[in-house]
């Protein structure tokens, strides 16, 4: 891509009424606009990175037999009167049609449009087990977004529910899911500070499980055993002060953002839409499920507030936009040496940002590369005399080098 054909530009200073880094950072990047308070367009740069963390996200759904759906955002009353919960839901966004006088709720979450889409499917103990995902916005009236893109009134979450026929198949699942789960993580770059914790399992199970990433922008507190490399909740160290594996009672405190939870449902969504399954003998019974999220702008969000310095953004290889941000420095004489360069990069298959704006400085545009954070900057300029310099984003070490050399590194790394 053409860094001069971007309709967006950078910004030298932060936004004044945004407190966290990650969207200070993102904003000032060129990544998110701020449309309103918890509400972001993802710009150009941006979505390339939200798409990195779908793909990421959709592989590793899809390996544990999950299939895509999309469900609607626009949610008829009566579902959520059948669960209860259009009363009780404290965030949800709900109006009347100005046409047809009926009630609507825009969907924070999907159990009440899932549980009877599956119902029309699944009829016998032969339709079971089955999975279904999706990766849409959702919309919660929260009484004060903040934390930039770590908590939001509108934003993106990866859905999975799973069905089953009884808790024996369940409980298998969701052991299946932790390790997907971890895989995940690991591959955006937060697995060493991501951990399993313990969270209240309501009156359907005695735990839930969240995934919490160590972070001081976090709002939550949890309490780590390195013994086991897990963690409990605060709701769940005032029950038991100790680890739930091992007993451990020398746990160390530490503040943390939730970036994925699951959850065994049970029967709590299938009973109300009569979600039924005939078993072998014939006799009807209820369909058990399992619930596991992740938030996709609470993820990206999160990453950038762990991977920053003072000078910007500094993006894991996995989900960076680019892996490379070629500068040009000086225009004429190598422009053509840059131009063909960057052909070359996009031929080796290297997603390349080239910087070939004629009314930016060579200290805009070194600046701009440090805030945008793509892990490789490589730069031409006439002092190098035909050779690349190529330099790491979180490293001082330059090196000089030949335009094959430079594409083996970046095809090889």
């Amino acid at each position: 891509m053409l860094q001069n054909e971007l309709f967006t530009k950078t910004k030298r200073e932060a936004p004044k009424d945004e407190e966290a880094i990650n969207a200070q950072l993102l904003i000032r990047a060129g990544y998110v606009d701020k449309l309103m308070a918890g509400v972001y367009t993802f710009l150009p740069l941006g979505l390339r990175v939200f798409k990195k963390i779908e793909n990421i996200i959709r592989k590793e759904m899809e390996n544990l037999g999950g299939q895509e759906i999309l469900m609607p955002s626009l949610h008829q009353k009566s579902n959520w009167e059948t669960t209860g919960r259009w009363e009780t839901y404290d965030s949800l966004f709900r109006f009347t049609s100005h046409y047809s006088k009926i009630d609507y709720a825009l969907g924070p979450t999907h159990e009440e449009v899932v549980s009877p889409l599956l119902g029309k499917f699944v009829l016998s103990y032969k339709d079971l087990p089955k999975y279904v995902f999706q990766i849409q916005n959702k919309f919660r009236d929260e009484k004060r977004a903040k934390s930039g893109l770590l908590r939001g009134r509108e934003f993106f979450m990866k859905d999975l529910y799973s069905f089953h026929k009884d808790e024996a198949d369940l409980d298998n699942y969701y052991e299946k899911v932790k390790k997907a789960y971890e895989k995940i993580f690991k591959a955006v770059g937060l697995g060493k500070l991501t951990y399993l914790t313990f969270a209240s399992g309501g009156t359907f199970s005695k735990y839930s499980h969240e995934f919490q990433t160590l972070t001081q922008a976090g709002e939550d507190i949890i309490y780590i055993c390195d013994k086991c490399h897990i963690a409990v909740n605060k709701e769940i160290i005032e029950e038991q002060s100790a680890c739930p594996y091992c007993g451990n009672k020398n746990l160390r405190q530490d503040k943390a953002v939730e970036v994925g939870n699951i959850f065994k449902l049970k029967t709590k969504y299938s009973e109300p839409f009569n979600l039924r399954y005939k078993d072998e003998k014939g006799d009807l019974r209820d369909v058990i499920m399992g619930c596991y999220g992740i938030g996709l702008n609470r993820l990206m969000g999160t990453i950038v507030e762990i991977y920053n310095d003072k000078n910007g953004i500094i993006w894991p290889e996995s989900v960076t936009p680019f892996k490379a941000h070629l500068l040009l420095l000086g225009q004429e004489k190598i422009k053509t040496q840059a131009n063909k360069f960057y052909n070359n990069l996009q031929k080796s298959g290297v997603e390349i940002l080239y910087d070939d704006r004629k009314d930016a400085s060579p200290g805009e545009k070194f600046k701009d590369a440090d805030l945008i954070g793509i892990p490789y900057r490589l730069v031409i300029s006439e002092k190098n005399k035909g050779k690349i310099e190529i330099k790491k984003r979180n490293f001082n070490k330059v090196k000089l080098l030949s335009e094959k050399e430079a594409i083996k590194c970046l095809t090889i790394s």
